[in-house]
Formats: C-alpha cells, sequence, structure tokens
C-alpha cells in the first residue's frame, strides 16, 4: 500500500467522529498508538513562537535562525556554544513536562486496555504520563541519551545531570518542573570546556542518540523494545484491534501510517482511526473500516471525556 490511494473518510463533525472513536475503543480487544511529532505539538511542545523567544533570543540574535528545530541543525562557533544551544533544548523538551496534558488524556482512555504505543517522538511524554515502558517503542531515540558520534560502540548514554550542569553554568536557575533566568542576568551562550561530553570508548565528540543518519545507535533498550513491539503485533493480529494514529506526518510514512495500513487491511477485525490536524485521510482500500478526525488531538480528548461524562451521568445522545 502506497500514499497514491489516500481519501478523506468523512464529513461528519469531529465531535460525531469522536463518539465512533469512543466506541472503536471500547470495543477493542487491544490498540496499538503510533504517534508522531503531532501529538507533542498537541500538547504544546512547540519549537517556535513564545517557547524559543524565552529561550533562545540569544542564540536568534547571533546565527539568525527563528525556531528550535532549525536551530538543531545549526554550525556553532565551538563546542562550548553549541552545547549551551542544545543543553537548553534539551531541557526544555525532555525534562519539562507538556504544558498541555494530552499524553494523559491518552492514557485514561487506554490504560485499562492491552496497548502498545509505537511513535518516532524522542521527548518521553509517554513515559512521564504514566505508560509503561515496556509497552513503548521509540524508533527515532531519545533526548535524554547520548552516544558516541562515530557510534564507535552500541551504547548510550543518560544526559540528564550533565544537561542540568550545563543550563545553571548558563546562569539559568533549574527546578523541578523548568528553568529560568533570575532578573537582571543575561545567559551565557557557552559551557564550561569540562562539561562537554566525550565518547568514553574513543574519545569522539558525544552527540545526540537521534536518527539523523547512519551513525545512530539502536542499543539495547532499542532493539529490546522493537522485539517486544514485533510480538504484541503478532499475538493481537486477527483480534479487534484499533490502530489508533496520532499527529504522523508524510515526512516517515513507513514506520507508522502504512503499516498500520497494511495490518488493517488485513485484519477485517481491526478498525485504523486517525487524527491530525490537517492530515487526516485513510487508504481507499480501508475506508470502511477507518475513522479520521480533522482536529487538534486534544480537542478530540476532550470531546471523548464529555461523552463518557454524559454516559456516567445517564445522558447521552
Amino acid at each position: 500500500m502506497s500514499l497514491k490511494n489516500i481519501i478523506v473518510t468523512s464529513a461528519e463533525t469531529p465531535a460525531k467522529q469522536a463518539a465512533r472513536l469512543m466506541a472503536a475503543l471500547d470495543a477493542a480487544d487491544a490498540v496499538v498508538i503510533g504517534a508522531g511529532a503531532g501529538m507533542s505539538t498537541a500538547a504544546g511542545f512547540e519549537y517556535s513562537g513564545e517557547r524559543f523567544y524565552c529561550y533562545f533570543a540569544d542564540f536568534e540574535a547571533k546565527y539568525g535562525f527563528h525556531d528550535m528545530y532549525t536551530g538543531g541543525f545549526n554550525t556553532f562557533e565551538t563546542p562550548e556554544e553549541h552545547w549551551a544551544y542544545w543543553s537548553r533544548f534539551i531541557f526544555l523538551n525532555r525534562y519539562i513536562d507538556a504544558p498541555r496534558p494530552v499524553y494523559e488524556q491518552l492514557y485514561s482512555l487506554v490504560r485499562d486496555k492491552d496497548y502498545f504505543v509505537i511513535t518516532t517522538n524522542v521527548d518521553h511524554c509517554f513515559q512521564k504520563a504514566g505508560f509503561d515502558k515496556a509497552r513503548l517503542f521509540y524508533t527515532q531515540g531519545d533526548y535524554g541519551l547520548w552516544q558516541c558520534s562515530k557510534s564507535c560502540h552500541s551504547k548510550t548514554y543518560d544526559n540528564e545531570e550533565t544537561v542540568r550542569k550545563m543550563v545553571e553554568a548558563q546562569g539559568f536557575k533549574t527546578g523541578e518542573n523548568g528553568f529560568i533566568l533570575p532578573d537582571g542576568v543575561s545567559p551565557k551562550m557557552s559551557v564550561p570546556s569540562e562539561l562537554v561530553p566525550y565518547c568514553p570508548k574513543c574519545g569522539a565528540p558525544m552527540t545526540m542518540n537521534l536518527r539523523a543518519d547512519d551513525k545512530f545507535v539502536e542499543d539495547e533498550g532499542w532493539h529490546d523494545a522493537a522485539s517486544l513491539y514485533d510480538a504484541f503485533r503478532k499475538r493481537v493480529s486477527g483480534t479487534k484491534v484499533l490502530y489508533l494514529e496520532l499527529g504522523v506526518g508524510g515526512n516517515t510514512p513507513g514506520i507508522i501510517k502504512i503499516p498500520f495500513w497494511q495490518m488493517t487491511y488485513q485484519n477485517p477485525n481491526a478498525t485504523y482511526a486517525c487524527i491530525n490536524f490537517g492530515e487526516a485521510f485513510t487508504h481507499r482500500d480501508i475506508q470502511k473500516q477507518s475513522i479520521c478526525i480533522e482536529a487538534d488531538i486534544g480537542a478530540v480528548f476532550n470531546d471523548i471525556a464529555a461523552i463518557m461524562q454524559k454516559s456516567d451521568t445517564g445522558y447521552i445522545e
């Protein structure tokens, strides 16, 4: 199956589609969740606008980029400046809770179900929201991990302690769920040289454990999660499965979207549901098994919660 024969499946209002999704969720024996960048955007993890200007105005003034994503590809003058930028980026997008409780809302819907999550997101929001670590597969890495830039060995390293030290060395005050710049303090755009990370095996600079090229390290945890996901898919094959796709764009359709379509096509008992603000569509061959909701993910979860509340009070349309 490819992206050639795609269609939008319904002209129903998002609220009515949310009711259909809730019914599919209730009826499902298992739920496979596939989440992309749109899920974290719905939760408030935006890479531009106020979140960017609040923490990266100095880097914007020097280098001219206007969002965190673009800044991640910038060539900085020194390793100390590189890690000043990246430590702020990591702390903001990995060690701070999302502004809106979209992940927690999703967890409340599936926690009593037989579920598994595959995601291209690297911000750890699922685990922070309460999802079982043994039911999560982060395919593209983790902002909380470093690896050797030459991938000389297949091990990753937790970076939280060092990242916090880097942020504080720039003048920020860190807390349980954020970091601020004290009044009258201008942030430094570098970190102490002794905090710059190097590979303990070969001495090469460390880098982010993000799938950007063929140097990406798939460590033992990555392979364990991949095996668990594969076993889950095989175990629930043929049952009433809900393949719930959330905020997945077109950059890497081969990871979530197309496999979800294929598994739905192969299983007449399966339902494919897609929630995406701007890109909610399905394949023609599974139109009758699909629910596509063109709306904000959080708004859909709110609609489902409202329907559930009406049901609990004895009033439901």
